[in-house]
C-alpha cells in the first residue's frame, strides 16, 4: 500500500518553534523581554497541547508582536541553522519521496516554503497560516478563512486533501495526533528530538526521538542502518560525566552506574548492551563476554586492560579501547611531588606536629637536585616524568626491556642492576603482564643504595610487598609510596595492607590518575574513539582489533565484516556482491593471527537477501551494516 507522510514543521522539522524565535528577535533590546518570552511560550503550549483554541493561541501571540515583513527574512535565516539534526542527515529520503511528502503546519508559509524547498518539498505541499500586511508592510494579523487557523484545523486541512493509501502524520504536538483521533491518518508518530510533549507521547503509535527511528520502523532508506538511540551504552565505575554527555548527545541510550559488578551481576547486565565503559575495578571474562548478546564494544576508562580477557573480546567481534595517555600527567606528578615528600622526610615531620612535637631539624631531609631518578620502565609516563624530574635538576637514569630513546640528558642503562645501584630514587612505570608478578623483590632490593626511596604507582603485584615491608624496617630503604595493591576492593570501605603503621610509607589508594583534568580527559578520550567504531568503524588505538581508520563518505553504503583469519573469506564477499550486481567502490582489509576486519563499501541500495548472504559467510564473527 502506497504510504503517505504529513510532517508538522515547528519543533519536529525544525529544532524550535518558528513564531517563539520570531518574538526573540521582535522583544530584542526591550528590557521586559525575559518576561515576554516567557509568556509568549507559555501561550505556545496552551495551543499545542490542546489546552485553548489555536485561534485564541495564534490570536494572543500576535497581539503581542510589533513585526515587519523584513523580520520575516532575518527569521528564516535564523531557522536554516535550526533544522533538527536527524531531518538533515537524512534529506535524500526527502528528495526520493517528494510526491508522497507534505507539511501541515500552524506556523506560516512566509517562512516555511523556503525551509521546504531545501527538502524538496514544493509550496503545493505545504500547508501553511499566512500573516496579512498593512500598507507599510507591518504584519497586523493572520489570515482567518485560512481552515488552518480554526480550532483543529489540520484535521480540515488534511480531510480536504483526500489523500489515498496510508497515512503517516509526524509530529510533536496533541495538535498533530488529532488528524489520527479524527480518523484521516492511520499512525501518528510522537517525535521527541527536540521536546517531549507528554499528551502526544502518551497517544503515539510508535515515539520516535530522531527520524532514523521513524524511518527504521518503516524499511525506508536512512542516513544509518539502524537508530543511535537503540544502541545501549553501559557505563560502570562512576565515569566521568562528560562521557555520558559526549555519549549521549550523539544519540545513544546510556546508562550508568557508580560501582564496578561481580562477574555474576555483570553477566545479567550486560544482555542487550552494544557499548561497554568500565574502569580497573571490572573485570570482563569469558563468561560475560559469551553473556553478551549484542556488545560490540569496550571502553577501559583508565590505562591497563589487565582487567578484560582481549583474545576472548576478539573472537567475540568486540573492539576494546582504553586511555593509554591521558593520565600520564596526573600519574607523573604523583610520583614526583612523592619522591620529594620522602627525600624531604617530610612524613616525620608532618607526624610528629599532628603527635604535638615540635621537631626542627634538617636530619634526613634532602634537596632532589642532583639526585639520581632511577625510572623503571620508560614509556608514557616514564619518558614524561623524565622530562619534568629532569627540568628540576635531577640526574635521570632509566631501564626498559624495550629499545626506548633516551629524552633530553637521560642516560639508559643495559640492566636493573645498572639502574638500581646508582639511583637515590627508583619510580616504577612498567605493565601489568603477567611475567612482572613479583618483579621487584628481595634480590631487586638488595641492589639498591642504602637509604633510596621507592615509588610505586604501576601494578599492585609488581613489588614484593612483604620484601618491601623488611627493607623499611631495615632501612636499607628510608622511604617508599605506594598507589597499587595487590589486591584491591571494588568498592570504597575497610582495607588492609601490611605497610598499615609505618611511619615512612605513603600510602595511597590507586589514585594515580585520579585528578579532575585526567578523568575529564579519559571521558573525552575513550569515548571519541568509541564513536568513531560505531560511527564509522574505525579502529584505531584499539588494543585487540586491527587497526583500519577510514572517514565517512557521502552517497554509499558501508558495511563491517570480522571474521576468522582464514583463507577465502575476502573472495566469498566479493562474489556475493557480484552475484547481487552490486559494485565496490572501496574496500579495506587488516588482519592479525586471529581475525580479519573488513571494511567494504558500495555504490547501491542492499538487497535483503545480499545482506543475509553477507552474514552467513563461513567464519564470520561479526557483520554489521553501518549506512
Amino acid at each position: 500500500m502506497e504510504k503517505t507522510f504529513v510532517f508538522d514543521f515547528d519543533s519536529t522539522i525544525m529544532q524550535v518553534e518558528a513564531l517563539d524565535m520570531l518574538a526573540d528577535i521582535n522583544f530584542e533590546g526591550n528590557p521586559q523581554k525575559e518576561h515576554l518570552i516567557k509568556e509568549f511560550k507559555s501561550i505556545t503550549d496552551l495551543g499545542i497541547d490542546g489546552e485553548i483554541s489555536f485561534t485564541e493561541s495564534l490570536s494572543r501571540r500576535l497581539g503581542l508582536l510589533d513585526i515587519k515583513r523584513s523580520d520575516l527574512d532575518m527569521l528564516t535565516e535564523k531557522l536554516k541553522q535550526k533544522i533538527s539534526k536527524s531531518f538533515e542527515e537524512n534529506k535524500p529520503f526527502f528528495e526520493k519521496n517528494a510526491e508522497n511528502i507534505y507539511i501541515i503546519s500552524c506556523g506560516f508559509k512566509e517562512f516555511i516554503d523556503d525551509i521546504a524547498s531545501d527538502f524538496a518539498i514544493p509550496t503545493e505541499r505545504v500547508y501553511a497560516n499566512t500573516f496579512v500586511f498593512d500598507e507599510q508592510d507591518k504584519i497586523i494579523g493572520f489570515d482567518t478563512e485560512n481552515v488552518l487557523s480554526k480550532h483543529n484545523g489540520k484535521v480540515d486541512c488534511l480531510r480536504n486533501l483526500n489523500l489515498k493509501g496510508e497515512i503517516q502524520v509526524i509530529g510533536d504536538g496533541y495538535s498533530d495526533f488529532v488528524m489520527k483521533e479524527a480518523g484521516i491518518a492511520d499512525k501518528f508518530f510522537a517525535f521527541t528530538e527536540n521536546i517531549e510533549r507528554l499528551k502526544a507521547i502518551e497517544n503515539a503509535d510508535h515515539i520516535t526521538p530522531t527520524m532514523d527511528e521513524f524511518l527504521y520502523i518503516n524499511k525506508l532508506p536512512r542516513n544509518i542502518s539502524y537508530p543511535k538511540h537503540r544502541i545501549k551504552i553501559l557505563l560502570l565505575e562512576n565515569i566521568h560525566s562528560d562521557a555520558f554527555d559526549k555519549l549521549s548527545k550523539d544519540g545513544f541510550t546510556v546508562e550508568t552506574v557508580s560501582h564496578s559488578l561481580s562477574e555474576e551481576a555483570l553477566i545479567e547486565k550486560i544482555k542487550g548492551i552494544h557499548v561497554l565503559g568500565i574502569r580497573s575495578k571490572t573485570t570482563v571474562t569469558e563468561k560475560v563476554l559469551a553473556a553478551a548478546d549484542k556488545l560490540m564494544a569496550i571502553g577501559a576508562f583508565c590505562i591497563g586492560t589487565k582487567q578484560i580477557d582481549l583474545e576472548a573480546s576478539k573472537r567475540n567481534g568486540v573492539v576494546v579501547f582504553n586511555a593509554p595517555y591521558s593520565n600520564t600527567r596526573s600519574v607523573v606528578e604523583l610520583a614526583l611531588g612523592e619522591i620529594i615528600i620522602l627525600m624531604r622526610n617530610i612524613l616525620d615531620r608532618n607526624n610528629e606536629l599532628h603527635a604535638g612535637e615540635w621537631n626542627k631539624t634538617a636530619t634526613g631531609a634532602q634537596e632532589i637536585r642532583s639526585k639520581k631518578l632511577g625510572i623503571i620502565g620508560y614509556g608514557n609516563i616514564g619518558k614524561q616524568l623524565s622530562v619534568l624530574a629532569e627540568s628540576i635538576g635531577m640526574d635521570v637514569y632509566y631501564y626498559d626491556i624495550a629499545d626506548r630513546l633516551a629524552l633530553g640528558n637521560a642516560t639508559r642503562c643495559q640492566s636493573l642492576e645498572e639502574l638500581l645501584k646508582v639511583s637515590d630514587a627508583v619510580s616504577i612505570h612498567i605493565d601489568d603482564q603477567p611475567k612482572n608478578h613479583n618483579f621487584f623483590g628481595k634480590k631487586e632490593i638488595a641492589m639498591m643504595k642504602k637509604g633510596a626511596v621507592l615509588v610505586n604507582l604501576s601494578r599492585g603485584f609488581v613489588v614484593d610487598i612483604p620484601a618491601l615491608k623488611s627493607a623499611l624496617e631495615s632501612g636499607k630503604i628510608s622511604g617508599a609510596a605506594v598507589d597499587v595493591f595487590p589486591v584491591e576492593p571494588r568498592v570504597n570501605g575497610a582495607f588492609e595492607t601490611e605497610l598499615q603503621g609505618l611511619n615512612n610509607v605513603i600510602l595511597t589508594p590507586h589514585i594515580g590518575g585520579s585528578t579532575l583534568e585526567a578523568q575529564k580527559d579519559i571521558a573525552s578520550f575513550v569515548p571519541k574513539k568509541i564513536l568513531s567504531y560505531i560511527n564509522n568503524g574505525n579502529t584505531v588505538d584499539s588494543v585487540n582489533f586491527p587497526s583500519i581508520l577510514l572517514p565517512s563518505q557521502d552517497k554509499v553504503h558501508r558495511f563491517l565484516h570480522i571474521h576468522e583469519n582464514v583463507p577465502g573469506v575476502m573472495a566469498k564477499i566479493n562474489d556475493i556482491l557480484l552475484n547481487y550486481n552490486m559494485n565496490i567502490t572501496r574496500q579495506y582489509l587488516a588482519t592479525d593471527s586471529t581475525v580479519g576486519y573488513a571494511i567494504v563499501e558500495v555504490d547501491d541500495d542492499y538487497n535483503e537477501d545480499a545482506i543475509e548472504a553477507l552474514k552467513n559467510i563461513p567464519n564470520t564473527i561479526k557483520f554489521r551494516v553501518l549506512y
